[in-house]
């Protein structure tokens, strides 16, 4: 799976390295920060505490990455990995 990403991406072994501590380390922030700002919503009901910690993870995930991106040099390719998923998810397909 490593070889198949580091071929799709374009990369060598210390730069998938380097991208796949990013997303760990974004990731784990991420999670961090929407437990930190679901406590100052205090919501009772776990349905609706589900959704919107959702929500909050989707929305602060891609400012996170880009974030942490910057110190290990990562930038561009973080910016052109979440213009792709937004393309794919706001861009209608024609049949």
């Amino acid at each position: 799976m490593v070889e198949h990403l580091k071929k799709k991406w374009n990369v060598n072994g210390w730069r998938m390295l380097i991208i796949l501590i990013v997303f760990a380390l974004s990731g784990s922030i991420t999670a961090f920060l929407g437990k930190w700002l679901i406590g100052y919503l205090d919501i009772e009901m776990v349905v609706a505490e589900t959704i919107v910690y959702f929500f909050l993870i989707s929305v602060i995930w891609p400012f996170t990455v880009l974030i942490i991106s910057i110190p290990f040099g990562q930038f561009g390719f973080f910016r052109n990995y979440i213009s792709r998923i937004g393309n794919r998810l706001f861009t209608r397909k024609k049949n």
